[in-house]
């Protein structure tokens, strides 16, 4: 991710963010080292067999949080949810991030 992750990691300290999703990385294996960040849990899926594409979740590490299996066809939607476990008295969060590919019908 290069000068793109600097860039990020600055926001990141400076806001304080929660939750952050990024879609169309081209990340695969080799970027398994270099993508994650200091008190964020990383959620990523990456697309198989074409470049481009992936979805990625930072979730602060101050927030319990979990990745659900919902059962939809992964291929049909490029789709990453978490449940955020709400504070006490209050429910749970479901965030999500989607990616839908330029070339794909409606």
């Amino acid at each position: 991710m290069g000068n793109k992750q600097e860039e990020l990691e600055t926001c990141v300290c400076l806001q304080g963010y929660g939750l952050i999703g990024i879609t169309g990385t081209w990340w695969d294996s080799s970027y398994d080292w270099s993508v994650g960040m200091e008190e964020y849990r990383l959620f990523r899926k990456d697309r198989q067999g074409r470049r481009g594409g992936g979805i990625t979740l930072y979730v602060n590490d101050q927030l319990e949080c979990m990745e659900p299996h919902l059962g939809m066809d992964e291929e049909l939607t490029k789709s990453l949810w978490v449940r955020i476990k709400g504070s006490a008295g209050a429910g749970d969060i479901i965030a999500g991030i989607c990616y839908r590919p330029p070339d794909q019908g409606d």
